[in-house]
């Protein structure tokens, strides 16, 4: 594997976010602490590839945030952080419209986007969720199923030469020290492409080729974020569902909802997300692992925040986003 796919470095940890509230029944709105826009100097342009990039800034990420460091997505009941390794572990996440999940989601691009170690390919259904991020990220693709399935083949052939790689230096898994990029694939309204758009076969294939991603990928230092607001058994098969090691559930419609996301017969032991009030958004249910199932609330971004973390970003990653 040539160097241009293994160009990285090892990046310092994240500096401390903002102070969590102490109950969920509290807005949240935090956003982590950065260096000033001004004292970010413009990086140099590099030419923009799907899944390649250049050494910048001799290795060093201004942003002090790496790909592989804990992501900060809210607090838990009694007040505590809610951090998540998504360079080891895929996550799903479901819920109802205004419940709060597309904020969950942002939050965690958000922290990509501070990275020059991550790679951000985002497939949005509905173009409107994650269209704030459009302009730090890799590769954008809106409600095309095609082009859909030919980049989510394209990663899949790229976690295929990462285990090629592992392979030869007898190795098991993708680690912060190896230079590597994170590649984050963040998936918004999953219905649009099992059962909305294109052929059954087209359909087929995508939960194919998502499963293989989702299964092999973390290994190889590629990971998925998916989310729908529709959870049924024809858009999250069990199959799929139980792949995801981190599921989370926001508000939903009815008990079966819950326990399509969480797994089955959690809401009939109490952790029922059809339960959570309407004007609770953000607060959820998550499930690590094979844990038990536990309630957070998730940070939120306003549009100004998503514009700051954006103009942020264009300077510490330079060319290394800019979806057309």
């Amino acid at each position: 594997m040539s160097s241009r796919h293994l160009g990285g470095t090892v990046l310092p940890g994240p500096r401390a976010g903002g102070n969590p509230p102490s109950a969920l029944n509290e807005p949240t709105q935090i956003l982590p602490t950065y260096p000033p826009a001004d004292e970010l100097a413009p990086a140099p342009a590099v030419p923009r590839r799907l899944l390649r990039r250049r050494l910048r800034r001799n290795g060093a990420s201004v942003s002090g945030l790496s790909a592989y460091d804990k992501v900060h997505f809210g607090i838990d009941e009694y007040g505590r952080p809610l951090r998540v390794e998504l360079a080891s572990r895929s996550l799903l996440a479901g819920g109802l419209s205004r419940s709060g999940k597309s904020g969950f989601m942002s939050n965690g691009v958000g922290h990509m986007s501070q990275c020059t170690d991550a790679r951000i390919i985002l497939i949005d259904g509905k173009i409107v969720e994650l269209i704030l991020w459009k302009e730090i990220a890799d590769f954008f693709v809106g409600p095309d199923a095609h082009l859909a399935n030919h980049v989510l083949q394209v990663l899949q052939q790229e976690m295929d030469r990462r285990y090629e790689w592992l392979t030869e230096r007898r190795r098991r898994k993708v680690v912060k020290g190896d230079g590597m990029d994170l590649i984050t694939v963040w998936i918004d309204e999953l219905s649009v492409f099992t059962s909305v758009y294109g052929t059954k076969e087209s359909q087929e294939r995508f939960l194919s080729l998502l499963m293989d991603l989702v299964q092999r990928g973390p290994a190889a230092g590629i990971v998925v974020v998916a989310a729908t607001q529709r959870p049924s058994a024809d858009i999250v098969p069990t199959r799929v569902r139980d792949v995801f090691s981190y599921r989370v559930a926001f508000r939903c419609a009815t008990e079966a909802s819950s326990d399509i996301i969480l797994g089955t017969d959690w809401a009939a032991q109490g952790f029922d997300a059809s339960k959570i009030p309407p004007n609770r958004p953000g607060v959820g249910y998550c499930l690590a692992d094979e844990g038990r199932p536990f309630r957070f609330r998730s940070v939120y971004l306003t549009d100004d925040e998503i514009d700051t973390l954006v103009a942020r970003s264009l300077s510490i990653r330079g060319g290394l986003g800019g979806a057309a």
